[in-house]
């Protein structure tokens, strides 16, 4: 009796190595975005995880993002002898492997040091295009040296005119495909955990912040080490750089221009003659308007939801939107994204494509480059996980017999 009762211990006490590399530990332990942002919120000070995480006073749009989600449900049809699911498609004319693009979101050293330059070569090595924010701490040229992959530059309305077409023209020289127009900023959204915390940017490390620092010390370490975050594509203008800390509402609302129109979409056709997205329309209304100013595509997003608390919840509006101008400009859904499923649920309704942004730096934040490189994977496998489980074998054959809202969005 006792040496099969030994066998059977050396069956099963079989004990993992111990892996030393602690970013590796760290994702080993992930399995979704929430766990990404669970590792994230302990690892970055309060400050700058607000400012990723928080929204516009109540959070409700934010809420709304992802309820939307959970609110469509699937009717998967079987049997249906999908094989392997297909996806790849194309984003403006140009290949993508999955259709799905990073949204612009400024200061991405606040996350990981290395910011911008790393969501770039992950979204390169994905097959994906990646969009640099005006507000980015790493420049037009630092990304385009990095990335050979598709990339679009986000456009704010500055009230210096001069600059914003300096940007164009870098961002052309540099090969950016496409502009991003962001039209829900005509000034800042209240959000009221920046505003308690005191956030700026750079993020100070002062007396009120030392013991943050001390209770997040690798973030102060890759911070410290790093080179000064500053603005990159305004560095050495007039409007600052972030050499010294501003408060991001004072800064914008001084800098951007809240008289900007729809003849400021006129001017930037003007300028730049490759493609047009807008992003910020939430309202059929405005499609319509956008269509007919003749930009190539527009995104369905509150800005999530850091602008407008109440706003609608993007997801909602797609199949509406679809119907209304879906044959003029391609319709991407931004907001609340946070599976491959959720994809699949915005191109059922219509979506050409989704955009995220908070994903990705909670990935950033947890697992730098290797943590953006697992997020768009999880992406990738749980959209074809969700075709198969549908019965569709390619994204094309998504409609909405596959989906239906549990309540009336």
């Amino acid at each position: 009796m006792a040496i099969p009762l030994l066998d059977t211990l050396r069956s099963v006490m079989q004990f993992r190595s111990f892996e030393w590399d602690p970013v590796v530990r760290r994702l080993s332990r992930c399995a979704s975005v929430d766990d990404l942002r669970r590792v994230a919120e302990r690892r970055l000070p309060r400050g700058c995880f607000d400012y990723i995480d928080g929204a516009a006073e109540d959070e409700r749009s934010l809420d709304g993002n992802s309820a939307a989600f959970r609110e469509l449900g699937f009717h998967p049809r079987v049997l249906r002898g999908v094989g392997e699911p297909r996806f790849a498609t194309t984003i403006l004319g140009h290949e993508a492997s999955i259709p799905l693009i990073c949204s612009p979101t400024g200061f991405g050293r606040i996350a990981h040091s290395q910011g911008e330059l790393a969501v770039a070569r992950a979204a390169a090595r994905a097959g994906i295009p990646y969009t640099l924010s005006t507000l980015s701490t790493r420049s037009i040229e630092e990304v385009a040296s990095v990335s050979s992959g598709s990339k679009w530059f986000q456009v704010y309305v500055w009230r210096d005119r001069g600059l914003v077409k300096e940007m164009i023209d870098r961002s052309r020289a540099a090969g950016y495909e496409a502009l991003l127009l962001t039209v829900d900023t005509p000034v800042f959204g209240r959000r009221e955990r920046d505003v308690r915390s005191g956030f700026s940017l750079p993020p100070k490390l002062g007396l009120e912040t030392l013991l943050d620092g001390i209770l997040h010390p690798g973030w102060t370490r890759d911070f410290l080490a790093a080179e000064p975050i500053v603005f990159a594509n305004v560095v050495g203008h007039e409007v600052g750089d972030g050499t010294s800390p501003v408060a991001l509402a004072d800064y914008i609302n001084t800098q951007f221009d809240p008289s900007v129109s729809w003849h400021d979409v006129e001017w930037l056709k003007s300028v730049w003659d490759g493609p047009i997205v807008l992003k910020g329309i939430q309202t059929v209304a405005d499609a319509k308007l956008a269509a007919d100013a003749g930009v190539d595509a527009i995104a369905l997003s509150n800005h999530g939801g850091r602008q407008l608390d109440d706003s609608p919840a993007p997801l909602t509006l797609v199949a509406p939107v679809v119907d209304a101008v879906g044959d003029r400009v391609e319709v991407y859904c931004d907001g609340g994204v946070r599976r491959g499923s959720d994809i699949a649920k915005a191109l059922a309704l219509g979506a050409h494509a989704c955009m995220i942004g908070r994903p990705y730096l909670y990935a950033l934040a947890a697992g730098g480059e290797r943590g953006v490189d697992l997020v768009l994977e999880w992406f990738a496998e749980g959209l074809a996980r969700t075709l198969a489980l549908n019965g569709a074998a390619t994204i094309h054959e998504l409609s909405r017999e596959y989906v239906e809202w549990r309540h009336a969005p």
